[in-house]
């Protein structure tokens, strides 16, 4: 069952993850090391490590889930070109859809989805995620009215519906363009239903 939750969140990870290390330029003297780092070489480890990025390489990573899924699906490369762009959308959806109930949900002050620091997952900017956010923060004040707490409950529950549904339409496209034996790959994976 965990495995079900966190294969989709490592891959939607490393197709965010792009983004999000764009935001992190190197400073000083770390240009002239940086093309080794990120090749994945193991040169100058320590300095990512005091980053907090180790020697992550989010597109390689990103190409290892890819293929692995190939292999497991025995998918062609003319099938790839067909079904990746739509195996993206379900990643992105799973992780738009479970925003604001895992990563950024209610967290301590100043770590991932709290009220201190950025949250950088997949799925943090999600409609999910600020209705997610905006409860939070009202529950966080005391003196907020019952009608003001229903206002952002309901709010949070009508994005987790929308959240649903697009993800259910990016499955059913997924769906549409797979063998049998590709289609039960995916749903051993948790990637479809």
């Amino acid at each position: 069952m965990l495995r079900r939750y966190i294969l989709p969140a490592f891959f939607a990870a490393a197709i965010a993850a792009p983004a999000v290390m764009a935001q992190e330029q190197p400073r000083g003297n770390d240009n002239a090391n940086n093309g080794d780092r990120n090749r994945g070489g193991d040169q100058n480890r320590g300095g990512d490590q005091n980053r907090g990025r180790g020697n992550f390489d989010p597109a390689q990573f990103r190409q290892r889930m890819i293929d692995d899924i190939k292999e497991q699906m025995g998918a062609t490369d003319d099938e790839m070109k067909v079904i990746q762009p739509k195996l993206e959308k379900v990643f992105t959806a799973q992780m738009e859809a479970r925003a604001g109930g895992g990563f950024g949900g209610f967290r301590g002050r100043g770590g991932p989805g709290g009220g201190g620091g950025g949250n950088t997952f997949p799925g943090s900017d999600s409609a999910v995620a600020k209705a997610s956010e905006a409860l939070r923060t009202t529950l966080e004040n005391k003196s907020a009215s019952a009608d003001e707490i229903t206002a952002k409950l309901t709010a949070l529950r009508e994005a987790r519906k929308a959240a649903r549904a697009n993800l259910e339409t990016a499955q059913k496209d997924l769906k549409d363009v797979l063998s049998a034996r590709q289609e039960a790959v995916l749903v051993a994976r948790g990637m479809l239903e």
